[in-house]
């Protein structure tokens, strides 16, 4: 039996620890592997028995990576990193790019800005295989709970590679399903429908609390998204992102963008996975295309 001090980690041993790093559940990493959940399982027990020791925290959370396990992630991206960067040199100019990338974003960025710049994508990578995620849950790119990150914030985090897209400007709006003579009446007598207590501190919550402070919302709702279809459907005025309008065509502006209501958009990739081929095609078509009013 070898012990655990003469044990050295294959190439294998290393994918398994950073699958479930990044995965943080057996199905995950499996997937990520392209295994089942039961290899994992023991490949794991096999690699923590020749260590000598437990890479990883079991909790309701999932498998959460201990000191050692993060420090052996942490190598195998950088090997992953090399190997998809020989692979690029070996690549023909003309060969396709492949794989996935996994995208974190926000319910309005991905229906105004990310789904309109998807045909596009897909026609120069057919074998581009794209995970959205746009729920409002922290997704850590360190974590690399994703490989990229559309974000609506003044600062991204330092160890992250950015790319600014724009300014985020918003816009009272009423529906077209709403009488013209209601929509002419102060903002202040119209129902409002608003973010829920889930988004404290997105910028049409501030806004209205500053602007309109006697106003109570008639609805509440937990996305963006959702205030823009209950706006359109003429029950009240909303806050909605300026570049929701040009194809949602049944929302009527209030008037001029507001004053003191805006965020910035960033593009965010971690350094290490930055240059990944798949990543990189990625994150330069987001760049390219996603074009802020």
């Amino acid at each position: 039996m070898i012990a655990p001090s003469q044990y050295a980690p294959t190439a294998a041993d290393l994918q398994v620890v950073l699958a479930l790093a990044r995965g943080r559940t057996l199905a995950q990493a499996a997937q990520r592997l392209g295994a089942d959940a039961s290899t994992v399982f023991r490949s794991l027990q096999k690699i923590e028995k020749n260590l000598g020791q437990r890479l990883f925290e079991r909790s309701r959370e999932g498998y959460l990576p201990l000191e050692a396990a993060q420090a052996i992630a942490a190598h195998a991206e950088r090997i992953e990193a090399e190997l998809e960067a020989a692979r690029a040199v070996l690549r023909g100019p003309g060969e396709e790019v492949s794989g996935r990338v996994r995208v974190s974003t926000t319910d309005s960025v991905l229906r105004g800005l990310v789904l309109p710049s998807l045909p596009l994508l897909a026609r120069r990578h057919p074998a581009l295989q794209l995970e959205l995620d746009a729920t409002k849950e922290a997704v850590s790119l360190t974590r690399r709970d994703a490989d990229l990150a559309l974000r609506a914030t003044p600062r991204p985090p330092q160890h992250l590679v950015g790319r600014h897209l724009g300014t985020i400007r918003f816009v009272a709006c009423v529906g077209k399903a709403m009488p013209a003579a209601q929509r002419r009446r102060p903002l202040e007598a119209h129902a409002w429908i608003g973010a829920d207590e889930g988004m404290p501190e997105h910028p049409s919550v501030r806004w209205r609390r500053k602007q309109l402070p006697r106003v109570t919302p008639r609805l509440l709702v937990d996305t963006i998204s959702a205030v823009v279809d209950v706006v359109r459907a003429g029950l009240g005025a909303g806050v909605v992102p300026l570049f929701m309008l040009e194809r949602e065509t049944d929302l009527v502006p209030l008037g001029p963008p507001l004053e003191g209501c805006s965020s910035e958009l960033w593009l965010l990739a971690h350094p290490e996975s930055r240059h990944l081929r798949r990543i990189a095609a990625t994150y330069q078509h987001f760049g390219e295309h996603l074009v802020l009013p």
